[in-house]
């Protein structure tokens, strides 16, 4: 090797070197984490389906607007409470998963370090022996005057031993780039800990806080709630607003699995209408293109007799020392220019679908409400399903409230906080406060059957949340002025409530 590159290979190392050591020196600048990015964009996204849901809540109670009840009271504070303890959970499931995280990386870069030292070493090691070595470049080789075999020999030798240290090198750039990145995301995944970190100790204090406001209000409001709830009024207005809100909602999942069909029928229609233009356009082009072909064959014919009918013309060549004739020249078939800079015969077939204007898609539903079920899932599994909350059935479907109307489904008695968990996969629809129901959730299994969860200390997902069958989804409570901690479970199906008995297994 020539000194120059000598030259190069070890200031090539060096700069390595200093990007290695002086790499972690260099703070990093404040930034937004991904975390914190990924957050804002979910907001946005879910801003709308908090927006359609809450005009939905507002249409099915505005006969009510007017009417007090006592419930109303601990809306606020129960709402709050829920919220809490769902980004509790959220905040511990993703301190789990970023924990991981970290743990993988600071794995990832312990054994980055060590290849690095590894390949520092060895180069150095390369480079020392070249040094001592002390091989001559490539232009003095050549201009030894050695045996040829030995030099090609040599200089074979070197381009191996040149592009074994270039790949050398770059592997160590590539691991000194991956430790960078490494120690980035190391770095990010740290600061996404202290804002979660953060965040469960300010969701703790409003927990405490919501939790000490609403002991105080049932406190206060004990002797009205008791009365409200014998009231047969009260507990019609109740049914009737689970039947509308109920109603509604299987009323927008309709439209929207319809809207989602069209839309779908529509890019079918636009897929195929442009296969079949491309097919016309490949049709068309190899007409084309055999036309052209056989203009280029006429083209040389004509070309042909063109020249035999020259050379029929010019006289014969006679020898001057024999006298004999010379044969004329055969006649060269031309080979004209094609017409078309791109009509070869290997060429392939250019099909080119004409450009048009397509028509703006229409806007997305803010909200996936189409069954995350096929349809007729959720009708195989009746007799088949599981409890949705452990604990002992206080009330079943068909039984009277007193003297008021029957129940439309069934309350469980369950120690509060106790796990709720859906019956079966589907999409949640529905998850916020409602009179008589406090902090209800809604989960469509798709063919029009709807399950219920009301009552709940906690609502656990969100509207538009995918769910497996057993995916703990809300925490048992006594909200919407209930007495009793537990659940109130109801299976509806076309909007009519239907004996959960019949479905689950308690």
């Amino acid at each position: 090797m020539s000194f120059k590159f000598k030259q190069l290979a070890a200031g090539a190392l060096c700069a390595l070197l200093a990007v290695a050591t002086c790499g972690a020196a260099s703070a990093p600048a404040p930034r937004q984490t991904e975390r914190s990015k990924q957050k804002v964009l979910a907001e946005k996204t879910r801003a709308g389906i908090q927006q359609k849901l809450a005009e939905l809540k507002r249409e099915v109670s505005k006969t009510e607007s007017e009417r007090e009840d006592a419930a109303d009271t601990l809306a606020e504070s129960e709402e709050a409470i829920s919220n809490a303890n769902r980004v509790l959970r959220e905040l511990a499931s993703e301190q789990s998963d970023t924990s991981a995280t970290v743990a993988e990386l600071a794995a990832s870069q312990e054994q980055l370090a060590a290849t690095i030292v590894s390949q520092k070493q060895q180069l150095s090691r390369l480079l020392r022996e070249q040094y001592v070595a002390g091989n001559e470049d490539r232009i003095k080789l050549l201009l030894s005057g050695d045996n040829p075999n030995r030099i090609n020999r040599d200089l074979q030798l070197m381009a191996y031993v040149s592009k074994a240290q270039a790949r050398l090198l770059a592997s160590l750039h590539g691991n000194l780039a991956a430790v960078a990145s490494n120690r980035d995301k190391a770095e990010n995944a740290r600061e996404e800990l202290d804002e979660i970190a953060q965040e469960e100790r300010e969701q703790k204090a409003v927990l405490v806080k919501e939790k000490a406001r609403r002991a105080a209000l049932l406190g206060s409001l004990s002797e009205r709630l008791a009365e409200q709830r014998k009231e047969i009024g009260g507990l019609e207005r109740d049914e009737q607003r689970m039947a509308g809100l109920v109603d509604k909602l299987s009323k927008l999942i309709k439209e929207q699995a319809e809207a989602a069909a069209a839309e779908q029928r529509r890019q079918e229609a636009l897929a195929a209408a442009r296969a079949k233009a491309a097919e016309q356009a490949r049709v068309l082009a190899a007409a084309k293109k055999a036309e052209r072909r056989a203009e280029r064959e006429r083209e040389r014919e004509r070309e042909r007799e063109r020249l035999a009918r020259e050379a029929a013309k010019k006289p014969p060549k006679i020898d001057p020392r024999t006298g004999a004739r010379t044969p004329p020249a055969p006649v060269p078939v031309p080979v004209p220019v094609p017409l078309d800079p791109i009509d070869d015969d290997d060429a392939p077939v250019l099909a080119q679908v004409p450009e048009k204007p397509e028509p703006a898609p229409p806007r997305k539903p803010d909200i996936a409400l189409a069954p995350a079920m096929l349809d007729g899932a959720f009708a195989s599994l009746r007799g088949k399903l599981r409890a949705p909350v452990s604990g002992k059935l206080a009330a079943r479907f068909g039984a009277k409230r007193g003297s008021g109307p029957s129940w439309k489904g069934m309350f469980i008695k369950a120690a509060e906080g106790s796990e709720v968990r859906a019956v079966a996969g589907g999409r949640v629809v529905f998850a916020r406060w409602m009179r008589g129901f406090g902090n209800l959730i809604l989960v469509d299994h798709g063919s029009e059957y709807l399950s219920i969860y009301g009552n709940n200390q906690a609502l656990l997902k969100r509207e538009g949340d995918a769910v497996k069958g057993g995916d703990p989804i809300a925490s048992a409570g006594n909200t919407g002025g209930n007495e009793e901690s537990g659940l109130y479970f109801e299976i509806r199906h076309k909007g009519a409530a239907v004996d959960p008995a019949g479905w689950v297994n308690f």
